[in-house]
């Protein structure tokens, strides 16, 4: 299924993921005009390495080059698979939170989801680029708390395809299942040789924005559903 919304409106206009989303691709346009020689040596430079993190993961450098890894994409796919799941469960959890909590779930997740990935990999070459998963720590916190929204999307059978609305907790926990069974396979002498998805960089920056979510429910309490106009 490849969702194209949600039926979940928001209060305001969600600001900061209008800014994120903007950020994330004049960096991936700035890209562009670079070869492929200058993009591999600004990823190993300026971005996460594992083997060069887990030296030091909590030195000012490192802890820059995370923060810099989350705005690198590795191509238009990258690119455009995260922006459109930011676009779709972003608004409603910075509607929820408001921007400074909304910005620590994002960035907690990015960093979750950096540390669970070195440490199952801890001695790989291959630079961890791409705001997955601090997106996915945004699909985690939007599963806890927004369980009945629905989301609208796209099945295809082969050259047909069918618009089709599903619970959001279905199709966010889907997701997450698919990821950790990705994960373990993807476990194994093969998993430094040369990159692909970061299946645990996903898995930690779900459960870790799942678990912020949980924990800030009770600092910011979910706001009173609004009045009627006909209420009296």
């Amino acid at each position: 299924m490849l969702p194209i919304g949600d039926i979940n409106p928001t209060r305001r206009t969600p600001y900061l993921t209008y800014i994120l989303l903007g950020i994330n691709i004049v960096v991936f346009v700035l890209q562009l005009g670079m070869s492929q020689r200058e993009l591999q040596y600004m990823y190993i430079d300026q971005s996460v390495v594992p083997r060069l993190f887990s030296a030091a993961p909590f030195s000012p450098e490192s802890l820059l080059d995370g923060l810099r890894s989350m705005f690198f994409h590795g191509g238009w796919l990258h690119l455009l698979s995260n922006m459109l799941y930011l676009w779709i469960f972003g608004d409603n959890v910075e509607d929820r939170f408001g921007p400074l909590l909304y910005l620590l779930v994002y960035f907690g997740s990015g960093f979750a989801a950096i540390f669970a990935q070195v440490a199952i990999d801890p001695t790989s070459p291959v630079p961890l680029v791409g705001a997955s998963g601090a997106i996915a720590g945004v699909l985690g916190a939007y599963a806890l708390l927004f369980p009945g929204a629905s989301v609208r999307g796209l099945v295809f059978f082969g050259f047909f395809a069918q618009f089709v609305r599903l619970p959001a907790l279905l199709v966010l926990g889907f997701w997450f299942v698919t990821q950790l069974f990705s994960g373990a396979a993807s476990i194994g002498p093969q998993t430094a040789s040369g990159g692909g998805v970061a299946f645990f960089a996903h898995i930690g920056g779900f459960i870790f924005g799942l678990a912020a979510a949980w924990l800030l429910s009770f600092v910011s309490p979910k706001p009173p559903e609004p009045r009627s106009f006909y209420e009296a």
